[in-house]
C-alpha cells in the first residue's frame, strides 16, 4: 500500500506469486524480483540457485507486508526484474531475464 493506503500494484493483493520458505523464515534475503514475461506472474527470491521444491506460494500482499520495499517495484513492467545486493539497499530494475549471477 502507497503511503497513503491505496493499493499500488496493478494486481491485486490477494495474487498468487512464488517465493522461497527460506526468505520467509528468515534464513535468506530478498534480493531478486522478477514479473515475469510468459505469464505475468511474480516471483520473489534470493538470487541462489532454486529447486522447483524450494518454491512457496504467498500472496502478493502478504509479500508486500512482509518486506515494504517492494511497494517501489508496482511499476515493475512485465518481462523486468529488480535486485539489490542487500536488503537494506535500493531495488535497480532491468528488462529481460536475470543473469545468473546478479550484478554487484
Amino acid at each position: 500500500m502507497s503511503p497513503d493506503g491505496a493499493w499500488c500494484f496493478s494486481d491485486p493483493a490477494d495474487t498468487e506469486v512464488i517465493t522461497l520458505a527460506r526468505i520467509l523464515e528468515g534464513s535468506a534475503p530478498l534480493l531478486l524480483v522478477t514479473h515475469d514475461e510468459d505469464d505475468g506472474g511474480w516471483q520473489f527470491l534470493d538470487g541462489e540457485h532454486v529447486f522447483e521444491d524450494d518454491a512457496v506460494v504467498a500472496c502478493l500482499g502478504e509479500m508486500v507486508q512482509f518486506d515494504p520495499s517492494l511497494l517501489e517495484l508496482a511499476d515493475l513492467p512485465v518481462g523486468w526484474y529488480a535486485w539489490r545486493t542487500r536488503p537494506d539497499q535500493p531495488w535497480t530494475w532491468a528488462a529481460g531475464e536475470p543473469p545468473s549471477v546478479l550484478p554487484g
